[in-house]
């Protein structure tokens, strides 16, 4: 990884403004997180956040697939970590209160269990998915952290008394400590204001300040505001050195040797709420740098590198934590270029740790508590009320209030379980709400790709309204076969022909196949068919359609009711209604004579006509051979007299496309004939062929002394090719209005 000296100056320059945003917030999600073991683990609350901050700063950035990402503790690590606190306290499913030694435990191990859960995800691809949770389901996680976070706040700035009910406390104002107050209140009103004072000073930064000088301006009339110890406004002393940091680690690390398995299945839970709400919060950070530095992150690399960081993170006893918005939005504007710019947040995270601790010891908890309360103002999604103002995302405002909802009246683990269940609903209303008829064509205005001849095309136009050819698209399951049917039902009671053309089909249910059990039995009492085409092999979930329809007797091999393509599904219906009307031509009739030909049919009396025999070749070709190829020279128009000629175009890999097959009586080559350009198109013999050739060259030197016959043929050309644009128009026009 190489940089430049303008790189690092930038790098260095946003690591350090980055942490002057991490640290104060960091801090501050410690406070939230293990204040309620009690007083006197405010200080160790306080260190978590700043060891997550330096452990996390030094090693996801270094591995991270994000550049100028800033990983640190954040909220929703800090409203999960409160809620397992708070529930331990008092007891779970009505065990004994765990001591909060036995809890620090517990919350390594779920710190560990996350962190791998993340690296997990990373590692099986998981960042593309994780990604693709409804909005709604996240809107709801994060305004439910957000919530939490603020309930739990209020009693820090007001100063209450440890074990005072909180919500007696906000009423009593007896109860209120007015200096933690103000302290909170200049922090928040600060913070507010921040941005439009100055951009180059982070918002917590002035706040916290704001707070700090609000503090000791109040303790010139109040002299035991300057006392450190047994002051419950400040966070209190603090002593680390490293001999104190390494005898925590290897104490921690003894501790989780003596973890039973029973612990490990009652912390899964938690862990993997934990993981997938900092996971959510660190991809939804990094989609935002992505648009402001047009840059591509890589998800999973840096799924990888927040499971390793916050492993690390708890191994060495701090808060985990996640890509945070507002130190990487400094990052960036403060010049950051590179992930160096992480890694130099967290060796300036490293020397506050070190050297200046003794400092966080006089910051006041309410001014902490003030920064929180900001936070989670800001976290809350205000825009989804705008949901309430249209019926169409009504249930997407109950999906985010019911998350909210669980959240704060259980914990986050039930709304994670709640917010799964609704994504379920909301996905299966987007399928429920989405048309499953692509297209509903009737067989006037759609042909298959072989040439009738005029009278032929004129019997299927008037019998075509009795054939129905809907292309279906998504998934049939229970949840669209009601929509399927109703779109059908008028069809099923007139059609004589219904063909489903299943190419755009992404899954089948037993209940869909039953539904079209039942089309096919009301078509089969009134002497009508159902016919499938395109029927996918195999579906992106590894669905094998033919055998599924097979194997529940949908296809039987007693009934022709499947085809490959929907040219050959209307091919047979075209067939079938010729030969009910005695007009089907099959492919061993006799060799047409030149007038017994359509395009020249009535010209026997024409003098000329016998002279047109004569430069008139007859060719004979057998199935497969090329009556002429793309690219090749050639003036001659091709009539066939028996057997058929299919037109294709060919396409990149050796492929081809059947533009028409072009049946006895028919004519083919007429663009060369009339313009006299290279061919552009293959026309190959489909069965045992008999042609007539008429060259143009000859064709020409014959009217010469002839006008009046070439006008004639002419005429009759336009005519036909006109014909079959206009046909062409109307099949593009159904098409498109379907």
């Amino acid at each position: 990884m190489s940089t430049s000296k303008d790189d690092l100056i930038g790098d260095m320059w946003g690591g350090l403004t980055s942490v002057l945003v991490a640290l104060p917030s960091a801090i501050a999600y410690g406070l939230a997180a293990y204040v309620a073991l009690g007083q006197e683990y405010v200080g160790f609350a306080a260190m978590a956040g700043v060891i997550g901050t330096v452990s996390l700063g030094l090693v996801s950035p270094a591995l991270g697939g994000a550049p100028r990402l800033i990983t640190a503790p954040c909220a929703p690590a800090a409203a999960v970590l409160a809620a397992l606190i708070t529930e331990m306290l008092a007891g779970r499913g009505g065990a004994a209160p765990l001591s909060p030694d036995r809890i620090l435990l517990l919350l390594t191990i779920v710190a560990l269990l996350s962190g791998a859960l993340q690296f997990l995800y990373g590692t099986l691809g998981g960042g593309k998915l994780i990604k693709y949770i409804p909005f709604p389901v996240v809107s709801g996680y994060l305004s439910g952290v957000g919530v939490i976070i603020f309930v739990s706040q209020i009693p820090k700035l007001l100063g209450l008394p440890k074990g005072v009910d909180p919500w007696h406390g906000v009423v009593d104002t007896h109860l209120w400590q007015w200096t933690g107050i103000w302290v909170g209140v200049t922090t928040m009103v600060v913070m507010f204001l921040a941005p439009r004072i100055t951009k180059k000073v982070p918002a917590p930064i002035l706040g916290l300040l704001a707070g700090m000088v609000v503090y000791f301006a109040l303790g010139q009339s109040k002299p035991e505001l300057y006392q450190l110890a047994g002051n419950a406004l400040l966070i209190g002393p603090i002593n680390l050195d490293m001999h104190t940091l390494v005898t925590s680690m290897s104490s921690r690390w003894t501790a989780i040797s003596q973890i039973q398995f029973s612990d490990l299945g009652l912390l899964l839970v938690p862990a993997l709420t934990l993981s997938v709400l900092l996971s959510i919060d660190t991809l939804k950070t990094c989609v935002v740098l992505d648009a402001l530095t047009r840059s591509r992150h890589n998800s999973n690399r840096e799924l990888i590198a927040q499971g390793v960081g916050n492993l690390a993170t708890a191994l060495v006893g701090g808060m985990p934590g996640a890509g945070t918005m507002g130190a990487s939005l400094v990052n960036i504007n403060s010049g950051a270029r590179t992930r160096f710019s992480g890694i130099f947040e967290g060796v300036f995270a490293l020397a506050v740790l070190l050297f200046l601790s003794t400092l966080i010891s006089w910051v006041p908890i309410a001014a902490l508590a003030g920064i929180l309360i900001v936070v989670a103002i800001k976290m809350f999604d205000w825009h989804c009320f705008q949901l309430l103002r249209q019926k169409s995302t009504l249930l997407d405002f109950f999906v985010i209030a019911a998350v909210i909802t669980v959240a704060l009246r259980f914990n986050l683990i039930a709304a994670s379980g709640t917010g799964i269940a609704l994504a379920m609903v909301l996905f299966l209303r987007e399928q429920v709400r989405s048309a499953v008829v692509r297209r509903l064509v009737r067989g006037d205005h759609l042909s298959s790709k072989r040439k009738r001849l005029p009278e032929e095309k004129e019997l299927l136009s008037a019998q075509g309204v009795n054939t129905v050819v809907c292309e279906i698209q998504g998934n049939l399951f229970f949840g669209t076969t009601d929509q399927l049917y109703t779109q059908l039902e008028a069809a099923i009671r007139t059609c004589h022909y219904l063909i489903l053309d299943m190419r755009r089909v992404q899954s089948v249910d037993f209940t869909a196949v039953h539904m079209l059990e039942q089309i096919e039995a009301i078509l089969k009492d009134r002497g009508a068919h159902l016919l499938f085409c395109d029927l996918p092999v195999t579906l992106a979930s590894g669905q094998d359609l033919r055998t599924y329809f097979a194997q529940l007797g949908l296809v039987r091999p007693d009934a022709l009711v499947l085809f490959p393509s929907l040219d050959e599904a209307l091919e047979w219906v075209e067939d079938k209604i010729l030969k009910e009307n005695n007009m089907l031509q099959t492919n061993e009739e006799r060799p047409l004579a030149l007038q017994e030909v359509p395009l020249l049919r009535g010209f026997e009396a024409d003098p000329a006509f016998e002279l047109l025999k004569t430069v008139v070749e007859e060719r004979s070709c057998q199935a497969g051979d090329y009556v002429f190829r793309q690219g090749d020279e050639g003036d001659e128009l091709v009539i066939v007299r028996r057997g058929a000629v299919r037109i294709l175009l060919p396409l990149a890999g050796a492929k081809n496309r059947v533009l028409a097959i072009f049946g006895r009586g028919h004519f083919i080559g007429d663009m060369a004939f009339l313009d006299r350009d290279k061919r552009s198109t293959d026309a190959v013999a489909d069965t045992a062929t008999d042609l007539f050739i008429l060259s143009r060259k000859r064709f020409d030197t014959l009217t010469l002394d002839h006008p009046q016959l070439g006008q004639k043929i002419f005429l009759r050309l336009a005519k036909v090719l006109s014909a079959r644009l206009r046909f062409t128009n109307a099949e593009l026009s159904a098409m498109q209005d379907a």
